[in-house]
């Protein structure tokens, strides 16, 4: 794995937000709009979440496999087996947890699948991300941040770290380096808790607008998370019904 973010492949593959907010052509001929598109990458984080709990895998395995599956539905979307969804969700977890586990059988018998399919879709998969699969995270910068500000408490160790799991259910990962979405919940976090670290910021010599426009879309999606409703949520899905 590459020791430097910037010489990675991760940099290399960040997207502008305008390449992230496209519902392919296969997608709009089954009338799914763009709002349904995050919904449906938003939700499909929860089975990931699922499954990663059965094989006791940690926060940061969840977490690249999570942005291996929007790394997928960004930019091959239209390749994607959209009628095997327990499969291509175990094998995101397999590629980053390397536990044969992920491949149990599921509870579920509408979806059962035998070893050989877990291994094909394995192969579909890195394929689909060209064998790229360096994953920087926001957990990596987060403790040192805190430490710094002075704002390494257990609390804001808690509410900071919880804010990192949640940018998960965004596209944030894709688009900006992830010191800058550390940077973005620490922020969050200290203004929630009425700290004032305006002069630890500047310090940093990093550019606020991008952090605050980053923090803004965290709150913009509590906001509108609370309005979802399940009704909303089974019609996104309902679309990709062949």
């Amino acid at each position: 794995m590459a020791a430097n973010f910037w010489t990675s492949s991760h940099y290399k593959q960040l997207f502008d937000q305008e390449e992230v907010d496209v519902v392919h052509p296969l997608d709009k001929e089954k009338g799914i709009t763009l709002e349904d598109f995050k919904l449906i990458k938003m939700h499909m984080v929860i089975p990931i979440c699922k499954l990663a709990q059965q094989v006791k895998v940690r926060q940061r395995v969840v977490a690249t496999a999570v942005t291996y599956m929007r790394r997928l539905y960004t930019s091959e979307a239209d390749s994607l087996p959209r009628k095997q969804p327990v499969v291509s969700r175990s094998n995101v977890v397999l590629l980053t947890s390397l536990n044969f586990c992920v491949s149990r059988k599921n509870s579920d018998d509408k979806y059962r699948y035998e070893i050989k399919d877990i291994l094909e879709m394995e192969m579909k998969i890195l394929e689909a991300l060209n064998y790229y699969l360096v994953v920087f995270h926001p957990y990596r910068s987060l403790p040192q941040f805190l430490q710094d500000a002075g704002m390494n408490d257990i609390g804001m160790t808690q509410l900071t770290w919880g804010l990192v799991n949640d940018t998960y259910r965004m596209d944030l990962i894709l688009i900006h380096p992830p010191h800058l979405i550390a940077l973005a919940c620490i922020y969050t976090a200290s203004v929630y808790r009425e700290k004032d670290k305006t002069a630890w910021f500047e310090e940093l010599r990093v550019d606020m607008n991008v952090v605050k426009n980053i923090a803004m879309e965290i709150l913009d999606f509590y906001e509108s998370h609370r309005l979802i409703t399940d009704e909303r949520v089974n019609a996104a899905f309902n679309k990709l019904k062949p």
